[in-house]
């Protein structure tokens, strides 16, 4: 897996001496229900969760620079909602006390640049929960086009049932926002 770098970031494969730091915010009951997983109990349950992550492509570790500090996660995934082979959706967690700092839209970002000029990926799809307005903030700011909001879509851990704001961005329009 390719590190990648950013001004405050790292983006890097996950290895099992990040599970303190993963558990440090997937415990927090805050975190995982924004995303649709159910808060960590334990550091065995992180440790778990990262070595899936380390059985699929494109999925990092944020690591701070300042601190080297993981601080959340980021990852490029199959786009549930497309079948072409050349999209990606993103998808991002991020350490409560680390919120409005821009370090997710920082790392989006740098995400963006690596799926456009390394991947060759002709769009990329990110959303998020109609009442995650953190998470809303972050799409705007990296360029996202809104495309619309599906209603009742995702079943989380405990039986709640949210909306979807979908959101997407072409090479294309990726391009004219880097000029």
């Amino acid at each position: 897996m390719q590190r990648l770098e950013s001004e405050r970031l790292i983006l890097r494969a996950f290895t099992d001496l990040d599970a303190d730091d993963l558990f440090r915010y997937a415990v927090d009951p805050d975190v995982g229900p924004r995303a649709g997983w159910k808060p960590h109990e334990t550091r065995a349950e992180s440790l778990g969760v990262i070595r899936m992550f380390t059985q699929e492509a494109n999925v990092f570790a944020i690591e701070r620079k300042s601190d080297h500090r993981v601080i959340g996660s980021i990852g490029l995934h199959r786009d549930k909602s497309r079948n072409l082979p050349d999209v990606r959706a993103v998808g991002y967690v991020l350490a409560q006390d680390c919120w409005g700092n821009g370090y997710m839209s920082e790392a989006v970002k740098r995400m963006l640049r690596f799926g456009f000029e390394e991947m060759q990926l002709r769009l990329m799809s990110v959303s998020h929960y109609t009442f995650n307005d953190r998470s809303r903030r972050v799409i705007e700011k990296c360029g996202f086009v809104y495309e619309g909001t599906l209603r009742q879509t995702f079943l989380r851990y405990d039986g709640a049932i949210f909306d979807e704001a979908m959101y997407s961005l072409t090479k294309e329009e990726w391009q004219k926002l880097q000029a």
